[in-house]
């Protein structure tokens, strides 16, 4: 059965379209996974930065600017420098999840000791249960497992130090030479240190935030 002209022009029509398309879109992924690499690795590099920096642990409660207002350099905590890693790639945490929590508040912990009444600029993104909501409501909850082949620089992990004590820090692109595996920066209390911790305690959460898109 013969088709009439008008008809297979139509229908060939269709196929390039729909063939023009799916190229269209393979290329927006590919320029898309690329530009994401490179976000990752200036992230990592801006972490491992961190360890180059002399930092006193201290969670006291200091009032700071807002946006891009930061406690004293040489202070901080294990969420300091997730928030300096991503702010020197341009991304400032503390104005993200301060918006995302004036919108969404009740999406947030809201634990007793805080007493929280609203959104507080100066606090809110520096508690790691506070981060752990953001980065699964505006980045990817990536799966929790024991091997570490699902773990890659730029991840962020989440922890539970026991007695429901959180703790975060983030995957670089060197691994231990004795386990192979990939190592984090996080501030656990002698400032930010470049070690093979992953499994040191128990997971609780595992993302990847490439900023607002």
């Amino acid at each position: 059965m013969r088709f009439p002209s008008s008809v297979r022009l139509f229908a060939l029509l269709a196929v390039a379209t729909v063939a023009a398309f799916a190229h269209v879109a393979a290329q927006s992924d590919s320029q898309q996974s690329a530009t994401r690499a490179e976000f990752l690795h200036q992230l990592v590099a801006a972490a491992i930065e961190r360890t180059h920096h002399v930092v006193r642990y201290d969670p006291a409660y200091i009032r700071i600017p807002y946006p891009n207002g930061d406690v004293p350099a040489d202070t901080g905590v294990c969420t300091d420098e997730i928030i300096r890693s991503y702010r020197a790639v341009g991304i400032d945490l503390q104005k993200e999840v301060h918006e995302d929590m004036q919108r969404n508040f009740s999406a947030y912990p809201r634990k007793w000791h805080w007493m929280l009444a609203g959104a507080d600029t100066s606090i809110d993104h520096r508690r790691v249960p506070n981060l752990m909501i953001f980065f699964s409501r505006k980045g990817q909850t990536l799966k929790i497992s024991s091997d570490a082949a699902d773990y890659s620089p730029g991840d962020l992990v989440t922890w539970d130090l026991g007695g429901n004590v959180p703790h975060i820090g983030i995957l670089v692109d060197q691994k231990s030479p004795q386990s192979g595996r990939y190592l984090i920066v996080h501030n656990i209390g002698q400032g930010p240190k470049m070690e093979d911790v992953l499994f040191h305690w128990k997971i609780i959460g595992h993302y990847r935030y490439f900023g607002a898109t």
